[in-house]
């Protein structure tokens, strides 16, 4: 409502206006009935509105009025007066600057009006007051940037001739090629680099169209448009282009690259550039490596293989009676060469995938009938660590998919397999299979103790050995093979877990499930 002060040498007038006050809802007034208490108040305190009478013994109204402007200039200032002394009211008003008298008796409604207009008043006043010093700050800034503009276009123009002659240092001496292109492809700007891959002067290069010197087998450079050329648009300002090449007009080679395109679109144009890095030497290092291991893991199997038939000729007596140590110790080498075995043929498996060298042959079958030889197969196991473990199978016997089956056998039995071994004895775990609209969906859930959610990104990945605080001892490339065949037949696999209480695998084959109306046999 607005703080109140009112001063009058009489109690009664004083506590006429405390009851009409609080009537109205003023809580916030205070009373004096002597000036110069009221002047010390005021010394600390801002009201929103000072209410006086005229005719006091130690001070008038008048003089307190002044005094009280002095203090407070801004603040409403009511005086209370007779009929008689009106004039000198009037002359008060164009002397002090009040805002209003009010002759004796008063009547209460307009009094209450006078007083909620002149807290109005005052608070009007304080935001202009507001508004004019932030105005003078305003005037002074712009005062002072008006003075030093000059100085500081000269110190920026410096600064940006100093930075464009740095950036015009890096573009030259880089090493990777720089491009920058239109939104239809065309080439405005090449640096050295660029030139030397392409045998092309930049004189040469621009007009040109970008897939003139460079082509890709997953991005259709020949498409038009922002989003169509390179997939940019306002929620991807850039985009690695793998597996992409340049043409090289002098040598007549081809040259493996990867470009890193990104927007540096303006409101008049759009453009974007490109960092061309060449990864010849990489790619020739993946290959040699990959033929390692592809020629490494070949010719262990033979050996291996030898070996392990030998030892179950000395298990099953072929080769004569053994004493049941010598079987511990020969089982115990047959596991090891089996394991070692494993590891080779998931390396073998692995280099196929990566270098496209595995065909899936892809055939028609029931599904159901895979799902539970699989579950048949792993039961034992989960028996001999006495768990739980159920099959929801809502799949009918003459559902089929197209799929390789023994790769997705493979998956199966990997995702099924993992969930036995890291699952703690007398624990549950439940295998879910359905088809969904066309979709093939399967799932194993278990009660285990869960993956920390940081390290669920890197279980598909190569070498992958449990989480960061409990390792396995397996090769970790069980769920990177599961990935990478689910992905091969356009599928999806990922983990939901919590620590504490479980995971579940689930990966999904669209469009695999086939009617009965249709059934085919593809390879690829």
């Amino acid at each position: 409502m607005g703080k109140i002060v009112v001063v009058d040498d009489e109690k009664i007038v004083t506590s006429a206006f405390k009851t009409l006050l609080k009537v109205e809802g003023f809580n916030d007034a205070y009373f004096f009935n002597k000036p110069k208490e009221a002047i010390q108040f005021l010394k600390k305190e801002t009201p929103d509105l000072i209410i006086s009478d005229f005719i006091m013994p130690e001070m008038n109204g008048l003089e307190f009025l002044t005094a009280a402007k002095k203090l407070h200039p801004d603040v409403s200032m009511i005086l209370l007066t007779g009929y008689a002394d009106k004039e000198n009211a009037i002359k008060a008003i164009n002397e002090i600057g009040l805002y209003k008298y009010i002759e004796k008796p008063w009547d209460n409604d307009d009094l209450i009006m006078n007083i909620k207009n002149g807290i109005e008043r005052s608070h009007l006043q304080q935001k202009l007051n507001e508004k004019i010093e932030e105005l003078e700050q305003a005037n002074a800034k712009l005062e002072m940037y008006s003075q030093n503009l000059e100085q500081m276009v000269k110190d920026r123009t410096a600064e940006l001739a100093a930075a464009n002659l740095k950036l015009s240092g890096i573009i030259n001496y880089c090493a990777d090629g720089i491009i920058i292109i239109d939104k239809l492809g065309i080439i405005e700007q090449v640096n050295p680099a660029c030139e030397n891959m392409t045998g092309l002067s930049e004189t040469a290069l621009c007009h040109m169209k970008f897939q003139e010197i460079a082509y890709s087998d997953n991005v259709d450079f020949n498409k038009h448009g922002r989003a169509g050329i390179f997939g940019l648009g306002p929620e991807k300002s850039e985009i690695l282009v793998r597996d992409c090449y340049i043409r090289n007009s002098l040598s007549d080679k081809r040259i493996p690259v990867e470009i890193n395109f990104a927007s540096i679109s303006t409101a008049k144009k759009e453009r974007y550039v490109g960092v061309i890095r060449d990864v010849s030497l990489q790619k020739d290092t993946e290959r040699l490596r990959d033929d390692f291991i592809a020629t490494l893991t070949h010719d262990l199997r033979t050996p291996l293989l030898a070996a392990i038939q030998t030892l179950k000729f000395f298990l099953d007596g072929s080769l004569g009676e053994l004493g049941e140590q010598q079987k511990m110790l020969l089982n115990t080498m047959l596991h090891s060469n089996e394991d070692l075995l494993g590891l080779v043929n998931a390396l073998l498996e692995v280099y196929k995938f990566e270098s496209g060298k595995l065909s899936l042959c892809m055939t028609v079958f029931p599904i159901k009938e895979l799902i539970n030889q699989c579950f048949d197969e792993l039961k034992p196991l989960a028996l001999k660590k006495n768990l739980e473990f159920v099959l929801n199978c809502n799949i009918g016997d003459d559902v089929n998919i197209l799929a390789d089956k023994g790769e997705i056998k493979r998956v199966m039995i990997n995702l099924c397999g993992n969930a036995v071994n890291y699952t703690n004895k007398n624990g549950k775990i439940e295998i879910f299979a359905k088809a969904q609209q066309g979709d093939f969906i399967f799932s194993v859930n278990d009660n285990g103790n869960g993956i920390p959610k940081e390290d669920i990104p890197h279980l598909f990945t190569r070498f992958s050995q449990g989480t960061s605080k409990k390792r396995s001892t397996g090769t970790g490339l069980g769920l990177y093979l599961s990935r990478q065949i689910v992905e091969a037949h356009g599928g999806k696999i990922w983990l939901e877990s919590k620590i504490k209480q479980g995971s579940e695998f689930t990966f999904i084959l669209p469009e695999s499930v086939q009617s009965k109306e249709k059934v085919k046999v593809k390879n690829v």
